[in-house]
């Protein structure tokens, strides 16, 4: 069977990254038994200034994009509507806040080295989306850890610290440095970068084709 790696580049306050990951297991489903898939999730700060307070989404979103709130409703409704459809808790999705995910990142770094990264990630998309919960807040961070089966006080010991914060710096520049601008983004094998929440078809063509292709190119990460 062959193998490939899969760098995830990803924001838990990015419905679209939540989406991309359904898309993506979708899109594994279809290469099982062809392609044994290592998936490494990597941060990306959607909101880096965000003050701790944060900001409501639509105001948040209006100024980001310049658009009014109408246009904003209407687009956020169709993105509640996509995540459902995958099976996603996206209940409250319109009352969240804009949030900081640093301490998020720094968790979900902690969690990795545990195995549990995914599973993190997906109690965090779970509290941030379907509960409008701050996804920094260490009390929001060791519920998640504990859902995604990982020891609470510790996870809460690491949001309360400044623990993973040089290792989250080091990958978040690395993979700016590589061209990753927006999220999600694919890495593929170390090679290639695929953008945005692909359909799951098109993701596993690409996966297919990277995983055949000898190494030696060079590499996106590096």
């Amino acid at each position: 069977m062959q193998k490939l790696r899969i760098d995830l580049v990803s924001d838990v306050a990015c419905p679209w990254c939540a989406i991309g990951y359904r898309r993506l297991e979708q899109a594994l489903e279809t290469l099982q038994g062809e392609v044994d898939v290592e998936l490494v999730w990597q941060p990306f700060e959607l909101n880096p200034d965000m003050p701790p307070e944060g900001e409501p989404i639509l105001e948040h979103l209006c100024r980001k994009y310049g658009q009014d709130a109408e246009s904003i409703q209407r687009t956020q409704g169709e993105i509640v509507a996509l995540a459902e459809q995958l099976g996603l808790n996206f209940q409250r999705a319109t009352e969240r806040r804009a949030h900081n995910t640093f301490d998020a990142h720094r968790v979900l770094a902690w969690a990795g080295e545990h195995g549990r990264e995914t599973e993190l990630q997906l109690a965090l998309f779970d509290a941030y989306f379907g509960e409008a919960k701050r996804p920094s807040d260490p009390e929001v961070l060791r519920a998640a850890a504990v859902r995604a089966g990982l020891d609470g006080d510790e996870a809460e010991a690491v949001a309360r610290s400044d623990r993973y914060a040089d290792a989250v710096r080091a990958a978040e520049r690395r993979f700016l440095e590589a061209g990753v601008s927006a999220v999600p983004g694919f890495v593929l094998g170390g090679r290639y970068l695929i953008s945005g929440a692909q359909p799951p078809e098109a993701l596993a063509d690409a996966i297919r084709q990277v995983a055949s292709e000898p190494d030696g190119r060079p590499s996106v990460t590096a």
